[in-house]
């Protein structure tokens, strides 16, 4: 790390990426804690010597660096301490800023086969993750997930105790062998009975060792009736939603989930689902009676592969659902566990690692999904056929939840920059491609990164980060996070210096990603707007503070409206990121607080009121 980017984060402080500590007694006993939930998480700095006092971090140093880097080795290696050693030699320097001497240790993130990172000898006492306010120990089924990823053998293959055929819907089964014999009616394993069929397919097998044989996890998820399939995975969850209305209290438009009215396994979920995907896309297709590949697009095909890949690769043992989102301007898939292999790696094609290998040639032999790694090029190659915005792929650690973003939006379309104009306002004219192209990100996505940005461009990171500073300084967009977890969000409309930029600034109907009022007009005058900063100034102008006197100030800030966490955020004057894992989401658990959309909890306009208390509703 170099000495300039030292100072500058420990001017900004601790972070996702960032722990500081003073060790003056020497090496901090929670250190290890942080090591894990780096590893586990996305990898980070640790830097020893620095002290903290009202928020605000200062270079004391290290007496005795030699000393500390032995003890820090002798434990690193040791795994009664740490269950494998993460860091190579060039991730621990010493580092000489003002005379004074700090320890730099660099945590990488682990592996899928080296995860869990945990200590004291004991997973599920001593594995953590990283969120953006600190270290927090994982769940049970957290540490219970890392062990599956680790393993490399497939999470479907395992055999079911006490399950059988009966488990399996028969007809399900008869329609899988009719859509196989019209793409291959010449195929040997179509003499076979069912059993056979399956062990064919991975859907049954038999343990060698044992003698043991039975049906699999992807017999029963591929086959499955519903009732079976919920009881070896309680959790389980399909969701796809079609949301096509305008109207904000409108949810969704059409619904396909477990609801008693079909046997709700894979096989099943695909057909029902496929079919609405593309039903009403813009381009040339023909479908044939197996709903595949005759004549369709490259976009049909894109929407295929981003389906089975959301099948294939989920983690059914999550707590998560799957779901699919299809709105008017893209779409979103969505599945429980994080990426098998590095993202950039994904980009770049060519590697495949399924989390579910028997579900993947279940669907090959139908001829949907590709095999080594393809799929995902597909997609990249039809979206750019289209000249529309590049899908975007985020990994949510704190849920483990994976999720791939496909829209539907050319890079600067008509609408969206009159939106840009009102915001930057003259200035507008005299901002580069990429001000321009970073903005229109920020818009399509609501939160992006240097790294999400880098997709689209070719320019250095330094140079990107160079414009996202400059926009963030004009008060186009607003920052949170630092460093590798530093976002950009679109700067509100309703900042009162902002408002000689917008239209009819005296009376400005916010849109749901602000003040969410309806259709109701509100006058944004500075009267009113100073009044919502008095209610929220006791939190904004203190670093550490109360957490009841900061649930209290929420609860008066949602009494009449629904806000967003962006807006609660800047009113606050703290991250989003924490507002939600510290106050929102409690609030929540505790009934203060209710959802706008409480059926979709990661909704694009996601709101948040205060719940009426039993006096004031009888009122």
């Amino acid at each position: 790390m170099e000495i300039d980017a030292l100072l500058q984060q420990i001017d900004i402080g601790e972070d996702q990426d960032y722990e500081f500590k003073l060790a003056n007694g020497g090496l901090p006993k929670d250190i290890w804690e942080t090591i894990s939930a780096f590893a586990n998480t996305d990898g980070g700095y640790i830097i020893l010597g620095i002290s903290e006092k009202h928020d605000r971090f200062s270079i004391l140093g290290i007496r005795k660096p030699q000393t500390l880097q032995k003890e820090f080795w002798d434990n690193h290696n040791n795994p009664q301490k740490l269950s494998m050693p993460i860091c190579s030699n060039s991730d621990v320097e010493v580092k000489t800023v003002h005379q004074h001497q700090l320890l730099v240790i660099h945590v990488p993130r682990s592996t899928r086969t080296q995860r869990p990172v945990y200590i004291n000898n004991n997973p599920m006492t001593g594995t953590y993750k990283r969120n953006y306010e600190g270290d927090y120990r994982c769940s049970k089924d957290e540490v219970q997930q890392m062990f599956r990823d680790a393993n490399d053998e497939p999470q479907d293959f395992q055999i079911l105790d006490k399950f059988d055929l009966n488990d399996l819907d028969s007809e399900t089964l008869k329609t899988f062998r009719q859509r196989f014999s019209n793409r291959e009616p010449d195929h040997p394993w179509l003499a076979l009975d069912d059993r056979k069929l399956l062990y064919q397919l991975g859907g049954w097998r038999c343990d060698r060792h044992s003698g043991h044989e039975g049906l699999t996890v992807a017999g029963l998820l591929m086959f499955g009736r519903e009732r079976s399939i919920l009881d070896a995975f309680p959790h389980y969850q399909l969701d796809y939603q079609e949301r096509l209305s305008n109207n904000p209290e409108e949810r969704w438009t059409y619904r396909v989930t477990l609801d008693g009215k079909w046997e709700a396994n894979l096989f099943n979920f695909y057909y029902r689902v496929y079919v609405r995907l593309v039903n009403d896309l813009d381009v040339p297709f023909q479908l044939d009676r197996d709903a595949v590949r005759k004549g369709e697009t490259h976009v049909h095909e894109a929407l295929r592969e981003a389906l089975v890949n959301t099948l294939i690769h989920a983690a059914y043992q999550s707590t998560r659902p799957i779901q699919i989102v299809k709105l008017l301007d893209g779409y979103i898939f969505s599945n429980p566990g994080r990426l098998r292999i590095p993202l950039h790696r994904l980009y770049e094609g060519g590697l495949s690692d399924a989390r579910n290998p028997n579900l993947q040639k279940m669907f090959q032999m139908l001829g949907l999904g590709e095999k080594a790694g393809s799929g995902f090029g597909k997609i990249l190659r039809a979206w750019k056929e289209q000249q529309w915005l590049i899908p975007l792929v985020s990994e949510k650690l704190d849920i483990e939840v994976t999720s791939v973003i496909l829209p539907m939006t050319s890079f600067i379309p008509e609408d969206v920059e009159a939106e840009l104009k009102g915001i930057v306002g003259n200035a507008y004219c005299q901002l580069s491609e990429l001000d321009r192209i970073i903005l229109v990100l920020a818009h399509q996505f609501e939160e992006i990164s240097n790294l999400d940005i880098q997709r689209y461009r070719r320019e250095h990171p330094r140079d990107i980060s160079e414009r996202l500073r400059n926009l963030v300084k004009n008060g186009w967009l607003n920052q949170s996070g630092r460093c590798r977890g530093t976002r950009y969000t679109l700067s509100s409309h309703n900042h009162s210096e902002q408002l000689s930029l917008l239209p009819n600034s005296e009376h400005y109907e916010l849109s749901s990603e602000h003040y969410e009022l309806s259709s109701e007009h509100y006058e944004l005058s500075s009267e009113h707007y100073g009044n919502l900063l008095k209610v929220a100034a006791p939190i904004r102008e203190k670093g550490r503070i109360n957490k009841d006197l900061v649930k209290q100030v929420i609860l008066e800030l949602c009494s009449e409206h629904y806000l967003t966490l962006r807006t609660l955020a800047e009113l606050l004057g703290r991250k989003s990121n924490s507002i939600r894992n510290h106050y929102v989401n409690p609030m929540i658990d505790e009934g203060l607080l209710e959802l706008k959309y409480p059926e979709q909890i990661n909704h694009p306009q996601q709101a948040y009121k205060a719940v009426p208390k039993l006096d004031q509703a009888i009122n």
